[in-house]
């Protein structure tokens, strides 16, 4: 089973997001800031990361660039995910090593897809 790491400083949006994926099948892994997602990625591996990006301290971008520098960590794949009114976020997330993004809210189907195909790619 794939296991997905969730980066988000917003609890109720873990609790959504890991509702939807374990419903999908994925084992998740939850990390509530950008600097506990970097410690949780070196120590767990996970096959996909999801990556808030805006988060106090270091925020999604910062966290993704540190990701993919860091050999232990460079190819696991990481999906930004923000908000409608974000758009130059969606285009600065690729920049710092995202391969892909999602818009909130996201349907379970979706954001399953989405996974799929970055990890399938």
């Amino acid at each position: 089973m794939a296991v997905v790491l969730i980066v988000d400083d917003s609890p109720t949006e873990l609790h959504l997001f890991r509702s939807m994926l374990e419903k999908s099948g994925f084992d998740t892994l939850v990390a509530d800031s950008g600097e506990e997602g970097i410690r949780q990625a070196a120590a767990s591996r996970p096959d996909c990361i999801l990556m808030d990006v805006v988060m106090p301290g270091m925020n999604g971008f910062q966290a993704t660039r540190k990701l993919t520098q860091d050999p232990r960590t460079a190819d696991i794949p990481v999906i930004m995910v923000t908000t409608k009114d974000q758009e130059t976020d969606k285009i600065w997330g690729m920049r710092q090593g995202a391969v892909d993004y999602i818009v909130k809210p996201v349907g379970q189907k979706d954001l399953a897809a989405k996974i799929n195909s970055v990890m399938a790619d």
